[in-house]
């Protein structure tokens, strides 16, 4: 059996990445008799200059995209209906804000330490998007972090680690360096670049054909 391994390069507010990564998960399940997957996640925040409290997510879709409130009606349908194929439940009466994320790429800098990586970022997916939380909040996150096992202490030094932040900072560089300005990206094996939250069946022939030229 073969282990690739797939470096994914998202944001939490971002709803493909949570579709994406959905898809990608089924994906893997259907062919999991021929490989297998090693997860990691780096940091990408769509609006890195949003303040703290985050901005009315209508005005937001205006100012960023130009979208009309018809546009963005159909928007959350087509994502609404995609997040229920790739198991994400979007409830966009929950939450009216986005947010800015940086505080949360240093939690799962952290996460991936102690191997709960992907369940924190699946966690904040939830609390963002199912709940409608504020994941700016620090005490939010602390909560968001219990729950996957992280004890509340580790959580709160590592907002205002330095070495984390400046990680979280490196990282977050490296892969816009690399041409990364998009996501969710989907890197495999250092090598394959697969873009966006792609269906099931698209992730599936990709991950074949990439494990039979390794």
């Amino acid at each position: 059996m073969k282990t690739l391994q797939i470096d994914i390069v998202s944001d939490v507010v971002c709803p493909w990445c949570a579709i994406g990564y959905g898809n990608l998960n089924t994906a893997l399940s259907q062919v999991k008799s021929d490989l297998q997957a090693k997860i990691n996640w780096h940091p990408f925040q769509l609006n890195s200059h949003m303040p703290k409290q985050g901005q009315d997510i209508g005005e937001h879709l205006v100012e960023k995209y130009g979208l009309t409130n018809e546009q963005r009606k159909v928007n959350q349908e087509r994502i609404k209906l995609a997040g229920e194929a790739a198991g994400v439940t979007f409830n966009f009466g929950e939450r009216s804000r986005i947010y800015n994320t940086f505080d949360c790429h240093v939690l799962l800098t952290l996460a991936a330490q102690m191997n709960k990586q992907t369940e924190l970022k699946l966690a904040l997916f939830n609390g963002y998007f199912t709940q409608g939380l504020d994941i700016s909040d620090s005490s939010v996150l602390i909560n968001i972090c219990e729950e996957v096992g992280i004890q509340r202490e580790q959580a709160e030094q590592a907002l205002s680690d330095s070495i984390l932040i400046e990680q979280v900072k490196k990282e977050e560089e490296q892969f816009k360096s690399m041409g990364i300005q998009s996501v969710p990206a989907f890197i495999v094996n250092q090598k394959y670049l697969i873009s966006g939250g792609q269906p099931v069946e698209s992730f599936k022939q990709a991950l074949l054909e990439i494990a039979n030229k390794e």
